[in-house]
Parts: C-alpha cells; structure tokens; sequence
C-alpha cells in the first residue's frame, strides 16, 4: 500500500503527464488515501481532466475536489448563448433523441435534464456538452425512463459483469455483489482501481431491464 507522500507524488507526477492539465495551478493534498485536489482551471473540460487524471492513479480511494473555473475574457459567453450551442449540438447527436434533453444555463452553469432509455444516451449528452466555451460546469439530470422490459435477475448480470472484467483482463469478479430489486442493480464489494468500478457499473447498466444502478463498490488496491 502506498503511503500518503508516494500517493501525492503519482497524482502530481500524472497530472504533469496530462497534457491537457496545467499541472502547476493545480494543488494536492493526500490524507489516508483521500486526495484533495485544488486550485484554478480556464475550463470545466480541463478540470475534468484533472479529476479522471487523479483517478487513473492506483492508490486513491477518494476524491475531494475544490477546482475553481475561471474563465479567460475570451473564453465568457452569455447563457443565452452557451444554451443556443448546447441545443444545437444535442440535436446533431445521432444517439439522443429529438427533444428528449431539455437545457437550463445559469451564471454559465450547465443542466441537463429530460428522459432518455439508456444509460449510453445520458452519458452521451453530458460528454457532448463537455467541452463548449463558457461552460464552467455540467449537472447531469437526465433520467432514465422505467423499462417495460422483464426485470433482470441477479446472475444475468453478474455474469454481464464477470465477462465484461475478464474480456479486459481481470480474471477475478468475485469480489462484486450483485442485488436486484425490480429494475434497481446496486453493487457492493470490493474493486482494485476506478477502471474496475467503472467497468462493472457500465456493464450493470448495459445488461436488458436496468432502471437504476447503485453503486456501494468500494476500491481496495
């Protein structure tokens, strides 16, 4: 296990490896495996960066992010105008329906809320809207619309998850519970990195009749 020194120094060392990251503006803090990221960004994609940068680290249990945007002059827009270009890119998705995601802008604060079918569509709306200028962060509202489809068992998913590990190389799932309860999966026990965790919960949501996914998984390295 690493200590809290080793696991400052990899985030730090990651984070001036991410091109992407202006690696000197951004403070770290480790206390028992809980890095405290901090400091100022010109963009939400940039922060963004950061945080999955941080979480690519073997070690890190937690997150707690205290970024601040702030944005260039040239980067300001109205959210009048940061709205007009998030509706019009949703609506080039070919992966989100027409209509389906409504767009709220305030102080340049991004929310996106409606009703889609799959989990893949929300995630898609999110991401699209990631990278506009202006944007200084994005609140995902989006709901899933509750499936007629038979509500999946327990194994079914489990399975869909073993899978989805071994086909990336983790041999071991064992360690993941998998409850249902109508269309509702949650997942506890344990995973060796945030690639892990991220992997089972898109595997539970991929598997037919998922409404919602739980996710109680804790990572242990």
């Amino acid at each position: 296990m690493k200590t809290d020194s080793q696991l400052q120094q990899d985030v730090m060392a990651e984070l001036k490896w991410e091109p992407s990251v202006h690696a000197a503006q951004i403070g770290v803090e480790v206390k028992d495996g809980v890095v405290s990221l901090s400091g100022e960004v010109s963009s939400y994609v940039e922060k963004w960066n950061v945080e999955s940068a941080a979480q690519r680290v073997s070690g890190v249990d937690a997150l707690a992010v205290e970024i601040t945007v702030k944005l260039s002059e040239f980067g300001k827009r109205t959210d009048a105008d940061i709205a007009r270009s998030a509706e019009s890119i949703l609506s080039w998705s070919s992966t989100i329906p027409a209509g389906a995601v409504k767009v709220l802008v305030e102080g340049g604060w991004l929310t996106l809320s409606g009703e889609v079918e799959w989990q893949y569509q929300r995630q898609d709306a999110a991401k699209s809207v990631r990278y506009l200028s202006g944007v200084i962060g994005v609140s995902n509202q989006i709901a899933i619309k509750t499936t007629v489809l038979p509500a999946p068992s327990a194994s079914v998913v489990k399975s869909e998850i073993e899978a989805a590990l071994k086909r990336r190389a983790v041999a071991d799932a064992n360690s993941i519970t998998v409850g249902v309860a109508a269309g509702d999966v949650t997942l506890t026990g344990t995973v060796h990195s945030w690639a892990e965790r991220e992997l089972a919960r898109r595997s539970a949501w991929a598997s037919p009749g998922v409404n919602k996914v739980v996710d109680k998984m804790a990572i242990v390295y």
